[in-house]
């Protein structure tokens, strides 16, 4: 861990930050409400349905980002020198709870913490919003544009070219002006795990199949690389040190290797053992 005394030294611009990514899987039954033709086939023949209309309007089987239902939120909350990785999954919460327990990090404007994602303005946090209104929530702070609190005015999570909301894929693409590249790509071109052998096409599958360990670890580990890419873009904005860089690295290693799974599965091991591995491996 990052010694006390190197608390301020090796600082991130913002405290707390966030980094997070969702995992979604179709939504059948609004899917039902939108093409009624649905309404009367099984959840597995009304998927196969729906995955036909959507390759039929779109070319692909993608769903519509309002018919993304979210079932895992994981995130690496760091709040001065302490790191914590966590999931909300629909193992034990349902897409109601999930939302709610990930907003409360959005309650009380002194502990705002600075959003990190890869693709998140794009995909995650438009989806969501769509989720929210669902369930009719209500997450002020996070729409917050000044009306209320002078100093969001300027610093916001709605305006793009803020740096509360930091999306990396966004940015490193100056905005879409440069072609968009995938998390996977730039992870691997830093010598970081980036994806194993799952990939967002199989959350489906495994939702489906109840294996939730392999789904939150997925889900943790995108959260573990873009928090990584993270770094070195502080680095290289200036925003770290060379030193503070290789400490917020190390401080991650030993984080992960102590990184116990929770009460809820009986793999004993260290949950990400694998990352830790492959991080060593590729940057070899």
């Amino acid at each position: 861990m990052v010694n006390q005394d190197n608390a301020m030294i090796h600082a991130l611009p913002y405290n707390p930050v966030l980094v997070f990514d969702i995992e979604t899987v179709a939504d059948i039954d609004a899917a039902r409400r939108l093409y009624p033709q649905l309404a009367d086939l099984n959840e597995a023949d009304a998927l196969t349905a729906l995955q036909a209309i959507r390759i039929q309007e779109s070319g692909r089987d993608f769903m519509r980002i309002p018919l993304q239902r979210i079932v895992c939120i994981s995130a690496f909350y760091v709040q001065g020198d302490k790191t914590t990785l966590f999931s909300l999954s629909a193992e034990h919460l349902s897409e109601q709870e999930i939302l709610r327990k990930f907003f409360k990090a959005f309650s009380e404007f002194q502990y705002l913490p600075q959003l990190v994602s890869w693709n998140g303005s794009g995909f995650d946090i438009p989806v969501l919003i769509y989720r929210a209104m669902l369930y009719d929530l209500s997450v002020p702070l996070l729409f917050e544009e000044g009306d209320h609190i002078r100093d969001m005015r300027f610093d916001n999570y709605i305006n793009r070219y803020h740096n509360r909301h930091l999306d990396l894929m966004d940015r490193f693409s100056q905005y879409g002006a440069s072609q968009h590249q995938s998390m996977d790509i730039v992870a691997s071109l830093y010598g970081l795990p980036g994806k194993t052998d799952i990939d967002g096409s199989m959350v489906g599958d495994l939702v489906a199949q109840k294996d939730w360990q392999t789904l939150t670890i997925y889900c943790e580990s995108d959260v573990l690389n873009t928090w990584l890419i993270y770094l070195r873009w502080l680095r290289l904005t200036g925003k770290l040190s060379s030193e503070s860089f290789n400490a917020w690295q190390q401080q991650t290693r030993d984080y992960l290797a102590q990184f116990e799974p929770s009460d809820e599965t009986d793999d004993s091991s260290v949950r990400h053992q694998e990352f830790i591995a492959d991080w060593a491996a590729a940057a070899l």
